[in-house]
C-alpha cells in the first residue's frame, strides 16, 4: 500500500535512504581511439552463430535481390530515365529492410522448432553475488511504480532471494511534490520489508544525463558492492524467478557482460495497445528468436529488463559527451545500443535469452503517445551517425548500430519511393511521348510498363512483408498455452486478419510523423525529454483533429492525382490513401478503452497474460472490471 499525498508530512522522522558508498571508478570512453592491444579478441563465434548469420545475410541478399530484378523488369518496357533509375535504387534499399527482417524471422522460426527450451547454464544463487535492482523515474506515477516494486521484491522473498537482491529506486523527478510522495513510499516500503529484502531511494538534485547519468550515479557511488545490476524500466516488471535464473546464469559464465531478456507487453486495455500487446505476444518470440540466432554473443541491449555485469558497466560504459550541438550533439539519448556496443568492444559477451520468460513492459495507450515518445527515439538513433564509425567496435555492433538508424531513415526513404512512383505514374500520363528517340530503330519504343511483372512483384513484395507474422501464428499454434490464451484457432486468425488490417492503415500515418521527426533532427530541432504518460488515458477527438489533420489533407490530394491518372494508379495507392484520409477517426478510435475492450470480447486481440494478470499489481485491470477503465472515459 502506497503512502497517500495527504501522509506524507508524517514521515519527518524517515530512516536512512540509502546504504554507504562503496564507489567504482567509471572513465569516460572515446570513440575516436581504442588501443590495438585492447581490441576484441579474433575468436571465431559459434559453428550456430556463423550458420545462422549466413542464411541472414544470405536470404537478405537474395531476397532483395530478386525483388530489385523484379522491378526492372516491370520499369525496363519503358526504358531507364534518371528517375526510374532513382526509383528503383529507393526501392532497393527498403525492400533490403523488409527483407533483413524476413530472414532473421525465417531463422528464428526454424531455431524454435529446434530449440524451443535450450538449456541456460546455471550456478546455485549463492554463488552468484549480490544483485541490484534499479528502477529509474522521472516524474512517474509513484504509486505505479512503488506497487510494481513491491511485487517484484515480494516475489524474490517468496522464492528464498531476498538477501541475494537489494532494490534501489533511483529518481530523477523534477516535480517537488510527486518526489516527497515517492520518497515516503519508498520509507514506507522500506519499513514493511525490513529484515527481508534491501529496498533504498535516492533523488538527484541534477538529473544530469537523464537516464544514462542516473544509472552511471549508482555504478560510481554504490557499484562496487553488486556484481551484477537489473535495469528496469518505470513500467518494467520481472517474475522473481527470472530475476534469480538471470543472476545465476550471469554468474555461470564470467565473460558475460549482457544478458537481454524478451519484454512482453501487457496491462493495457485501448485497442491500439491491445494491438501492439498481441503482435509482441504472438510474432515477438519468432523474431527476437531469429535476432538471438545471429547475434550470438555480439548482441544488443534494449535499456531495460537486462542483467549487466557492474564490472564490465563501469570499465567499459562510460558515455563521452557527442561534439556539436544538439540534436546530433551533447548527451548521448539512446544509450542503451551504444553501452552494449562498447561493452562488446570491451570483450565481454553481449546476449540474449528470449526464452527465459517472465519479462515484461507496457506499450503506450495509442498512436499519439507513441510519436510523442518516437521523436526522442528518432533523434537518439540519428545520433549513432556519428559512433557508427567509432574505432575497436565489433562488426555485429556496428550492424546493430545501422539498423537503429535505418528505423527511422526507412520512413522518409518509403516517402521518397512513393512520390517518385507518384512522379513517373503522373508523367505517363501526361507527357508526351517519344515513340521514335535518337537513333535508328525499326519500331517504335512504348512507354508503358509490364501491368503482369507488376502484380507478381506485388505478389513478391506482400509474402516479404507478412511471412514473419504468419511465422508468428503458425508457432503460436503450435503453443498450447499461447493457442488457448489468444481464444484459439478462430482468435488467432480474427487477430491476425484485425492486425493486418489495422496496422497497414496506420503505417503511413507513421511514416509521415517519422519523415517529419527525420526532417526536424536534420534542421537542428532538439526533442527534450518529457514524463511519459503509461496509464490507458483516451484520446479526444480534438487531439486526434490536431495531430492529423494534415495527414487527412495529404491523403485526400494524393487520393484525387491517383484517381486523375487512372482507376489502376488510384488502386495501387489506395492502402496508403485510406490509412492517410481515415487517420482522425482511426487515431481515435484505436487510442481509446471502448473499442479495445469490445475487441477482447470478441477475442480479438487476446494474449494469455489478460485472462491470467502477471502479478498481484494488476488485478484492478482485468476483464472482471476493465468495464470501470471505460466509464473513466
Amino acid at each position: 500500500m502506497v503512502v497517500p499525498v495527504d501522509e506524507v508530512l508524517s514521515f519527518r522522522n524517515m530512516p536512512k535512504m540509502m546504504p554507504a558508498e562503496t564507489p567504482l571508478d567509471m572513465p569516460t570512453q572515446r570513440f575516436d581511439e581504442w588501443p590495438p592491444e585492447r581490441a576484441i579478441s579474433p575468436g571465431p563465434a559459434k559453428l550456430e552463430t556463423r550458420l545462422s548469420r549466413l542464411l541472414v545475410f544470405t536470404l537478405t541478399l537474395a531476397i532483395t535481390a530478386i525483388g530489385t530484378f523484379e522491378m526492372y523488369e516491370v520499369i525496363r518496357p519503358s526504358g531507364a530515365t534518371r528517375l526510374q533509375i532513382a526509383f528503383a535504387a529507393l526501392f532497393a534499399l527498403t525492400f533490403a529492410w523488409i527483407a533483413f527482417a524476413c530472414a532473421s524471422a525465417l531463422v528464428g522460426f526454424f531455431r524454435l522448432l529446434w530449440q524451443r527450451n535450450a538449456p541456460i547454464p546455471l550456478v546455485p544463487l549463492a554463488k552468484a553475488g549480490r544483485t541490484a535492482l534499479l528502477m529509474p523515474v522521472y516524474n512517474e506515477n509513484p504509486e505505479r511504480v512503488l506497487s510494481t516494486l513491491e511485487a517484484m521484491a515480494r516475489s524474490l522473498v517468496a522464492h528464498g532471494a531476498g538477501r541475494a537482491f537489494d532494490v534501489f529506486i533511483l529518481s530523477d523527478t523534477r516535480e517537488n511534490r510527486i518526489a516527497a510522495v515517492e520518497e515516503a513510499g519508498a520509507a514506507a516500503l522500506k519499513q514493511r520489508l525490513a529484515g527481508r529484502i534491501g529496498i533504498y531511494y535516492r533523488r538527484r538534485a541534477e538529473n544530469k544525463h537523464k537516464k544514462a547519468g542516473n544509472i552511471a550515479d549508482f555504478v560510481t557511488r554504490w557499484g562496487g558492492a553488486y556484481e551484477s545490476m537489473v535495469v528496469l524500466d518505470a513500467d518494467s516488471y520481472m517474475d522473481g524467478r527470472t530475476l534469480i535464473t538471470l543472476a545465476r546464469a550471469m554468474a555461470a559464465d564470467p565473460k558475460l557482460g549482457i544478458i537481454q531478456t524478451l519484454p512482453l507487453l501487457h496491462n493495457r486495455w485501448t485497442l491500439y495497445a491491445r494491438m501492439q500487446q498481441f503482435a509482441g505476444r504472438v510474432y515477438g518470440p519468432v523474431i527476437a528468436a531469429g535476432l538471438a540466432a545471429w547475434h550470438g554473443e555480439d548482441g544488443n541491449y534494449w535499456g531495460h529488463n537486462a542483467i549487466i555485469r557492474v564490472k564490465a558497466f563501469a570499465g567499459c560504459a562510460g558515455l563521452p559527451e557527442l561534439n556539436g550541438r544538439k540534436p546530433f550533439g551533447g548527451h548521448i539519448l539512446s544509450h542503451d545500443f551504444v553501452e552494449a556496443a562498447l561493452i562488446r568492444r570491451g570483450g565481454w559477451k553481449v546476449v540474449m535469452y528470449p526464452q527465459l520468460g517472465g519479462s515484461y513492459e507496457e506499450t503506450p495507450p495509442s498512436l499519439i503517445e507513441l510519436a510523442g515518445r518516437d521523436r526522442r527515439w528518432c533523434q537518439g538513433n540519428l545520433q549513432h551517425m556519428k559512433i557508427v564509425f567509432a574505432r575497436g567496435l565489433h562488426w555485429a555492433s556496428r550492424v546493430h548500430l545501422i539498423q537503429g538508424i535505418m528505423s527511422y531513415l526507412a520512413s522518409p526513404l518509403w516517402l521518397l519511393l512513393l512520390i517518385a512512383g507518384f512522379a513517373l505514374a503522373v508523367i505517363a500520363k501526361y507527357a508526351e511521348p517519344n515513340y521514335f528517340p535518337e537513333g535508328f530503330s525499326l519500331f517504335p519504343v512504348w512507354p508503358v510498363f509490364d501491368p503482369d511483372q507488376a502484380l507478381e512483384l506485388f505478389a513478391f513484395t506482400a509474402v516479404i512483408l507478412y511471412l514473419p507474422k504468419l511465422l508468428g501464428v503458425v508457432q503460436a499454434l503450435g503453443d498450447k498455452r499461447l493457442r488457448r490464451g489468444c481464444g484459439g484457432v478462430s482468435g488467432l486468425m480474427r487477430s491476425l486478419g484485425a492486425e493486418v488490417l489495422l496496422s497497414a492503415l496506420l503505417s503511413p500515418v507513421m511514416m509521415l510523423i517519422q519523415s517529419r521527426f527525420v526532417a526536424e533532427v536534420f534542421l537542428g530541432r532538439d526533442s527534450g525529454w518529457n514524463a511519459q504518460t503509461r496509464d490507458d488515458v483516451g484520446v479526444t477527438f480534438s487531439q486526434a483533429l490536431r495531430t492529423h489533420w494534415l495527414h487527412t489533407l495529404i491523403g485526400i490530394a494524393a487520393g484525387s492525382i491517383a484517381y486523375s491518372i487512372s482507376w489502376t494508379t488510384f488502386a495501387w495507392f489506395s492502402p496508403i490513401v485510406a490509412g492517410l484520409f481515415l487517420s482522425i477517426p482511426i487515431s481515435w478510435l484505436s487510442g481509446r478503452v471502448g473499442p479495445g475492450v469490445a475487441a477482447y470480447h470478441r477475442k480479438i486481440f487476446l494474449i494469455p497474460e489478460e485472462r491470467a494478470p502477471v502479478s498481484k499489481t494488476e488485478a484492478a485491470e482485468t476483464p472482471a472490471t476493465v468495464r470501470g477503465l471505460e466509464a473513466a472515459e
